[in-house]
């Protein structure tokens, strides 16, 4: 019976996915693949999912951290700009004094400008880079937290026995959620931290 339903289920994502034959249709490719997906695993009813931004958002640690990395941030934004509004204006004060200098004198101020572009380029680059200061200040702060949250979802998927956790806020799409399978709450309960929010709701369509 389950193979029947399952083969069914596969007949109509294909005839579904037909029409998509341009970039506006990912969406809906996204759309049906994830009711098909969740349609098969429905069956056997080992499945839950965890909000992580709701998780995340209960514990003070990962709180500091986001506001420790957003302080950095704005001040080497604030860096960067600064640094380009200077080169701004060397660029301007040349422009108006252009006629007074000598070629040799333009060339000078030209290389001096084009020095400090290169410079304020490479900052932004050191900081805000996929290699950079920022990037790495991320994976120091808040990557432990992450490996700690993923322990406890290991953890309340083997106490309840879970073949399947989902994350509600990852990039697999949650079109409807009914909030007696999340374990966001339990998820906590084993890093220790006591939810804030006094009441979380489903999206479940209307009756």
């Amino acid at each position: 019976m389950f193979a029947q339903q399952k083969f069914r289920i596969i007949q109509i994502s294909i005839i579904l996915a037909l029409p998509f034959n341009n970039m506006k249709s990912c969406f809906r490719l996204v759309l049906v693949f994830t009711l098909v997906f969740f349609s098969i695993l429905s069956y056997a009813q080992k499945f839950a999912y965890v909000d992580s931004e709701y998780v995340l958002s209960q514990i003070p640690k990962y709180k500091s951290a986001q506001l420790q990395l957003n302080e950095l941030s704005a001040q080497w934004q604030l860096e960067f700009e600064t640094k380009f509004l200077e080169i701004d204006k060397l660029r301007k004060d040349l422009q108006v004094e252009k006629v007074l200098l000598t070629r040799d004198m333009q060339i000078s101020r030209e290389k001096e400008i084009t020095k400090k572009e290169n410079e304020a380029k490479k900052f932004q680059q050191d900081k805000f880079g996929t290699e950079g200061e920022l990037f790495q200040k991320k994976s120091e702060l808040i990557r432990p937290i992450q490996d700690k949250v993923y322990d406890a979802i290991n953890k309340v998927a083997k106490n309840n026995g879970l073949d399947f956790i989902f994350d509600k806020s990852g990039e697999l799409l949650m079109l409807v959620s009914n909030s007696k399978y999340d374990r966001s709450d339990e998820v906590l309960e084993e890093l220790g931290v006591v939810s804030t929010t006094l009441e979380k709701g489903d999206n479940l369509p209307p009756q």
